[in-house]
């Protein structure tokens, strides 16, 4: 991979904002943390050779002063939002930070639930967390939120909000994804502060859309598309650019919300510390790029990843067409199509020679292998193992694993099991591979390179079964694929 952002100067320069604004303001800083706090895969996409946890390499270093609130909308618990990137539900998510952090050594507080109304989904998973000994709190939707100001900065608005007790100078706020409610967190906080006679101060660590290169950069529009679900839109920031007469990227959510901010601050503070939403930000992202060429492909990548995934949501029922819409008027603006995509055509031809199912790698060379449907494997199985014994340098017609050995397996599960489908999928092929790898030197070559397949690009021909998917998700590979299931049935395994 071509390294376009340098992550150590990332650290050095994010490190020592951070801390020029927790100085800022007097008794207590919410600091909100956009994005993935943990594993910014997103990131580490967009700008090759940013590391997903550098956020958290950061926070560590203020672990003593700090503690984590995190935040959930009642909707995404309802309506069991997934990461996309993870393949968990957003509370399921939450429960899998609350471990990350506490096992890092850092103080979770406790979790807030935001935009309540009552949602029984909402009410279980407090119980849930209460009985795992983990502190809750509730945040109700506001009516007319964020227009009307006087009523949201009123014991009718943000005054009936649950107030969050916590106990360090730097509240930091993180949610499993966009549209949590973070930055309403941290008002409502503000608010029940002053309501104490706390100092208190707010700052925004949000990595997209980076503030200092252009509106239509690659890697804004690749935001675009990764919140294509919010319908979030980029946006020259009006209130800086009257302020400064400096242009500057911001997003409507926050260009939006900016008046409500100033309104809280000048009732706390007589005067509001920021003119302008990018004011809020402590971003030095922008500043950190080392190839921009080499970013803006990274970025045209993910948007036409992001086009391919919502394709599919859309065909599995779970998607949104308004988003889908959207995210090709970005491919548009990128001037990209779906064919920009190395392995698509590959996978496409191999499949029309062999007429079944095929699928695609590129390698990190750039040539691409391709994998085939056969009787014992799917060609997502297939391709992995092409792809392994091309890292290992063995010969292309070598079999890792002896069809004798695989057809055991493939009888289990349809004389023995009753599956559908006989064939090995990536899971049962790695595990085939690890026994064969305790005597088979070529095996255990080959098993030796999984790491090497991180970031490695793939695509296929059908949408795959979730196992497959959870696999290569887990190696880290980036799959696309076909709107098309295999098998036509009405019943699929999602």
């Amino acid at each position: 991979m071509k390294i376009g952002f340098d992550n150590a100067k990332y650290l050095t320069m994010q490190s020592e904002h951070i801390r020029e604004r927790i100085a800022q303001f007097g008794d207590k800083l919410y600091l909100e943390f956009g994005g993935k706090l943990f594993d910014d895969y997103h990131a580490s996409r967009v700008l090759p050779g940013f590391l997903p946890d550098s956020k958290m390499q950061m926070l560590l270093q203020l672990k003593e002063q700090a503690e984590i609130v995190i935040v959930i909308s009642a909707s995404a618990i309802a309506g069991g939002k997934v990461r996309g990137d993870l393949g968990i539900t957003y509370d399921q998510d939450v429960l899998r930070l609350v471990d990350i952090f506490q096992h890092l050594g850092l103080y979770v507080g406790s979790v807030t639930i935001t935009q309540y109304t009552g949602e029984p989904a909402a009410d279980k998973f407090r119980e849930k967390l209460s009985s795992l000994g983990i502190k809750s709190y509730i945040l109700r939707l506001i009516p007319d939120y964020p227009d009307n100001i006087e009523h949201i900065v009123s014991d009718d608005g943000y005054g009936r909000n649950d107030y969050i007790e916590t106990t360090r100078p730097l509240v930091v706020v993180t949610a499993p994804g966009p549209g949590s409610g973070k930055m309403a967190t941290c008002l409502s906080q503000l608010y029940h502060e002053h309501r104490r006679g706390v100092s208190a101060g707010y700052a925004k660590f949000e990595t997209f859309p980076i503030w200092n290169i252009p509106l239509k950069h690659p890697v804004n529009l690749a935001y675009e598309a990764a919140t294509a679900d919010l319908n979030d839109v980029n946006m020259i920031d009006p209130f800086h650019l009257e302020a400064y007469e400096k242009t500057t990227v911001n997003y409507n959510r926050d260009i939006e919300i900016f008046p409500v901010l100033r309104a809280m601050f000048e009732r706390i503070y007589g005067e509001c510390p920021y003119k302008s939403p990018t004011d809020m930000g402590v971003n030095m992202a922008g500043n950190c790029i080392s190839d921009d060429e080499v970013v803006r492909e990274a970025a045209r990548q993910e948007i036409i990843r992001r086009y391919y995934t919502e394709l599919c949501n859309v065909k599995k029922g779970g998607g949104s067409k308004a988003a889908l819409k959207k995210i090709e008027s970005l491919l548009s603006q990128a001037d990209i199509t779906p064919n920009d995509r190395a392995v698509v055509s590959p996978a496409l031809v191999r499949e029309e020679a062999t007429g079944h199912p095929a699928s695609a790698i590129e390698m990190p060379d750039g040539t691409i292998t391709t994998g085939k449907t056969t009787e014992l494997l799917v060609s997502s199985a297939s391709v992995l193992l092409n792809a392994l014994k091309i890292l290992a340098g063995l010969p292309d017609e070598l079999h890792l694993i002896s069809p004798e050995a695989l057809e055991p397996i493939t009888k289990l599960k349809s004389s023995y099991l009753d599956s559908r489908d006989a064939r090995l999928h990536c899971n049962e092929v790695l595990i085939a591979l690890s026994i064969a790898s305790a005597k088979n030197e070529d095996a255990r070559l080959a098993l030796e390179q999984l790491d090497r397949v991180r970031g490695l690009e793939m695509h296929s021909t059908v949408m795959l079964e979730s196992s497959d998917e959870d696999i290569l998700r887990r190696l880290h590979i980036n799959l696309t694929c076909e709107p098309r299931y295999e098998f036509r049935a009405n019943y699929h395994s999602k």
